[in-house]
């Protein structure tokens, strides 16, 4: 997957100095190893899938070349298998930290947390009366992931009509999710999550491999509650200072959506 992501990234670049046409998309092998200060042989073998397993130093000046946003970055060294050194890795768990929980519990607006698989955790009452169907009890016994809100939006029929801009949506939340990915691949909640939705989702599945990744945002949501009707908020996201792998989602009502 390093060299998917390395080629696709490449293929999306524009090539600096004057326009011209060309047979193939992005950047020439030979002009991304020169931008990077590496040798173009290595960045075929990368891209080729070989076990050449670069160096950490190597990764930052190819993220640098491909002008990576941090989370694409994050990821870039997690398909390494490096360890980003300007990253301290998070401790393991699977509770919402205890200050994101309490946060959630006594916000009056829809709150919940998020851990690395994106499974709902401490939703307070008002985020299980927005997100009709998300809380429904799992069929399966077996079920690890819990309410998922990555699974719920590509395959719970009520999402297509809580979210009145689904496939706007369902894109940004599943390449936010990429970003977390990256950073948590060894985690068999994360692994479950992806799998599930490469088997149970076609949409989910034609999306997966596009490779985009995107940083949490915030700003203007909309919902269309069965019973309340059109519905605005503002999206806040904040991350724990004990475990930035998790973070607190909170809605601010708006009375009229923002332009």
């Amino acid at each position: 997957m390093l060299g998917t992501f390395v080629r696709a990234r490449r293929e999306g670049m524009a090539p600096q100095g004057p326009s011209r046409r060309r047979r193939t998309p992005g950047l020439r092998r030979e002009e991304l190893a020169q931008s990077a200060g590496i040798g173009t042989t290595w960045i075929a073998w990368i891209e080729q899938g070989r076990d050449v397993r670069p160096a950490a130093e190597t990764l930052s000046r190819l993220a640098r070349a491909l002008c990576l946003s941090a989370g694409e970055r994050d990821y870039l060294f997690a398909l390494a298998g490096r360890g980003d050194p300007e990253r301290a890795p998070a401790g393991p768990g699977s509770d919402a930290p205890a200050a994101l929980a309490v946060a959630a519990r006594a916000l009056e607006w829809p709150a919940y947390v998020l851990d690395p698989a994106w499974s709902v955790c401490a939703p307070n009452a008002a985020a299980r009366a927005l997100f009709v169907g998300l809380f429904d009890p799992s069929p399966s016994p077996f079920d690890i992931l819990g309410p998922n809100l990555l699974r719920y939006v590509f395959t719970h029929p009520a999402a297509r009509t809580l979210l009145p801009d689904w496939a706007v949506r369902a894109q940004r939340v599943l390449a936010e999710f990429r970003r977390d990915y990256g950073r948590a691949m060894g985690d068999p909640r994360v692994a479950a999550t992806v799998d599930w939705l490469l088997a149970h989702s076609d949409a989910f599945r034609e999306s997966w491999h596009g490779q985009e990744v995107q940083a949490h945002d915030g700003g203007p949501r909309a919902f269309l509650h069965p019973e309340r009707g059109l519905l605005h908020f503002t999206q806040h996201t904040l991350t724990g200072a004990e475990r930035d792998d998790f973070r607190l989602v909170f809605l601010e009502p708006v009375e009229q959506p923002l332009q």
